[in-house]
């Protein structure tokens, strides 16, 4: 991969890694249902005039749409605004990596490899590290839905990847734009049911007041995850998995937590102790080895099902 390209994906990377301080900001200010269901009506306008409908059944689109959209952000909103640190956020929502091999090997019985099996027993101990050694300021509850949002995220990997097998195996080909196409029309799913249930969570007066008393904070927090995190990092990020072999690409993944806790020290004195420091790097290295960025000697590359991706 060209230099250009290689800071390409280093930049979706940072957008991605800060997106997390982006929607701890907003829920500062917006209920994070109503928040969430503000910012995927930005992503869907002007987005969905302009970019053509993915060729899956419309049916399976807002399937997607209800694991890696509504699914996965609801759940990770409510964490964040329940306090789950942004740095911290990001680190467990990798977990997705694992989760996703695991919820493949029953559902579509792709079976893992020796390899696979490794680091998903990794990454599931560095979890569990992460999760007992959390720090005081860490809920429980917040750190349980925020591993439910990566849950989310890798049963909505697993969805799309047999629509994607089931195309191939009809002798289609996915366009340049596919990914992009599947995250803007599988957002439909999301505002009316998030408005509809902030209507019933915080109130009419609340989102009444949130929608007319629009902060600063929030207009700019709704601008980053909805233009910069979803539509130009999908953006460049499909072109690139477009143009280049996934094993070189999806890789740079591992930069979103490190970006994510790093920014969050800057911005936020955000510092993980030594369990969640641990914990973490096991984690990493579970993700690392299950997705197929570390190898054992002498065995070819293996794509992994935890290669298909989304973001925060």
């Amino acid at each position: 991969m060209p230099l250009r390209h290689s800071l390409l994906a280093v930049l979706v990377m940072i957008i991605w890694g800060t997106n997390f301080l982006a929607i701890d900001a907003g829920v500062d200010d917006v209920p994070p249902v109503l928040f969430l269901a503000i910012r995927f009506v930005v992503v869907l306008i002007p987005a969905i005039f302009l970019v053509p409908r993915p060729a899956a059944a419309f049916k399976d689109v807002l399937v997607v749409g209800l694991f890696l959209s509504l699914g996965q952000f609801a759940l990770m909103y409510t964490a964040i605004w329940l306090d789950m640190p942004p740095g911290l956020a990001s680190l467990v929502l990798q977990a997705q990596v694992v989760l996703t091999v695991l919820f493949a090997s029953v559902a579509l019985r792709e079976r893992p490899t020796p390899p696979q099996l490794v680091g998903v027993l990794l990454g599931a101990v560095g979890l569990v590290i992460v999760g007992v050694g959390r720090s005081a300021a860490t809920p429980g509850l917040a750190f349980l839905l925020t591993l439910a949002a990566a849950a989310s995220w890798a049963t909505g990997n697993v969805i799309v990847r047999r629509l994607g097998s089931a195309t191939q195996a009809a002798g289609g080909r996915q366009s340049p734009l596919a990914g992009l196409s599947m995250t803007v029309w599988s957002a439909l799913v999301v505002p009316v049911p998030m408005f509809a249930l902030s209507l019933v969570l915080d109130g009419p007066a609340a989102v009444g007041y949130s929608l007319t008393h629009p902060t600063w904070a929030a207009v700019l927090s709704t601008l980053y995850t909805a233009w910069l995190a979803s539509l130009v990092g999908y953006g460049i990020w499909n072109t690139l998995l477009d143009r280049y072999r996934a094993s070189a690409v999806v890789p740079f993944t591992m930069l979103v937590p490190v970006v994510g806790m790093t920014a969050a020290w800057l911005a936020l004195d955000e510092v993980p102790n030594a369990a969640e420091t641990g914990g973490g790097l096991l984690l990493l290295l579970g993700v690392a080895i299950t997705s197929g960025l570390l190898r054992w000697p002498g065995r070819p590359r293996y794509r992994s099902a935890g290669q298909v991706s989304s973001s925060a």
